[in-house]
């Protein structure tokens, strides 16, 4: 099999919800990562072999596959075919593992893996109608019907996760963002979107306004954090520990080594292994620690090869749990904040976090890297990658 190689990773700021990117069509804001892709990489975009985007709510405005409708929206060559995928939180994460199974396969020689979700203009649950049955009673014949937040609480039970460590790594994501903010760590991976400017009565002026900061990040303490309310009745988790909802986008374009070489293009890095697991549906969050548990059985290595991790911290107790589990070095863990601070765009989050951790690889001159994330429904991502 052909080594398949990582020739550019981009992600547009993550807005918060009603906020920085609240007034652009998500299938434009796709687009915006899309072409940045194209135009760093400086490759021909109709030697692309296939698109495959993530996207959640597949409703409204991001329906009729809109990983195609923004590569022709973004003015890429209609031959270039393109599928929109469905892993829940995981979406985009999968469809690069998609994509590269593309490339890996001989299918075709390049791909794009990307993805998007505008949580303000489609929000969660949008895909369905009220009082529709995702669980039917015979699936409850099987397992217990939980959501996210019933999920996070059982896992900080079943790993003794307490109020206070929650609250901790919830402060631990604001301070690493913000401090990735000062430092300028995301100067390579970041793409400036032109939103446009709406009047009072919601038309748009013709005007565009540059977003180019992730909006998420505020000013904390851990008393103040102390003084939230839970989410749950006697639970653990508040907005401080759980992921904001949020608007954004990534894309990654990756194709075989040779293809590479033939085109003079330098890559950024390797995928090494990539998998999707399934999990316990009823705890439901815990599909990092059997993807990662995956990923280094199958590749011989252990956490002290990985030397950045991405994580989604869909919860606080997501990482947590998984951090009692593996054992990391936590400060290679989500050094540049996560989704508590910055924000978790469901099906745009995963090609964020791939892109995250591969120009964090360079920034910090290291070598492997591992992206992992909880999924509705008890599944796992899980990718290794290495710097070049």
């Amino acid at each position: 099999m052909s080594e398949i190689v990582i020739v550019e990773a981009v992600r547009s700021p993550v807005g918060r919800r009603g906020g920085e990117l609240s007034n652009i069509h998500p299938s434009d804001l796709l687009s915006e990562v899309q072409t940045a892709l194209i135009e760093r990489s400086g490759v021909d975009p109709s030697t692309i072999g296939q698109v495959v985007g993530g996207c959640v709510s597949q409703a409204g405005e991001q329906t009729a596959n809109i990983a195609r409708t923004a590569w022709l929206g973004a003015g890429m060559p209609l031959t270039v075919a393109a599928t929109t995928v469905d892993a829940q939180c995981g979406s985009s994460q999968q469809a690069i593992s998609l994509a590269y199974g593309l490339v890996a396969s001989g299918v075709v020689d390049s791909a794009v893996g990307c993805g998007v979700e505008s949580m303000t203009r489609n929000p969660m649950g949008s895909s369905y109608k009220k009082g529709q049955l995702t669980a039917t009673p015979r699936y409850k014949d099987h397992y217990e019907y939980t959501t996210q937040f019933q999920g996070a609480e059982l896992l900080a039970k079943k790993w003794n996760i307490t109020r206070d460590e929650c609250d901790e790594f919830g402060l631990r994501s604001q301070e690493n963002a913000a401090r990735a903010w000062d430092e300028d760590r995301f100067a390579t991976q970041i793409v400036e979107v032109d939103v446009p400017v709406l009047d009072d009565d919601g038309t748009a002026t013709g005007e565009k306004q540059r977003v180019s900061r992730d909006g998420g990040i505020r000013p904390t303490t851990l008393e103040a954090l102390s003084q939230l309310s839970p989410v749950m009745d006697d639970g653990v988790h508040t907005a401080g520990a759980s992921s904001q909802i949020s608007d954004g986008s990534g894309a990654v374009l990756m194709m075989t080594a040779e293809k590479a070489e033939e085109q003079g293009l330098k890559p950024l890095g390797r995928i090494i292994d990539t998998c999707l697991v399934g999990s316990d549906p009823v705890l439901m969050l815990t599909g990092p620690i059997e993807a990662t548990h995956h990923l280094l059985e199958r590749n011989k290595m252990t956490m002290g090869d990985i030397d950045v991790v991405e994580i989604n911290e869909a919860f606080a107790s997501v990482v947590l749990a998984w951090a009692r589990e593996m054992n990391p070095d936590m400060d290679s863990v989500n050094p540049n904040g996560g989704a508590i601070a910055l924000g978790h765009p469901l099906g745009g989050t995963g090609s964020i976090l791939m892109t995250k951790a591969l120009h964090e690889l360079h920034r910090s001159d290291k070598e492997f890297g591992l992206v992992t994330m909880c999924c509705g429904g008890g599944l796992g991502t899980g990718t290794i990658i290495q710097r070049m």
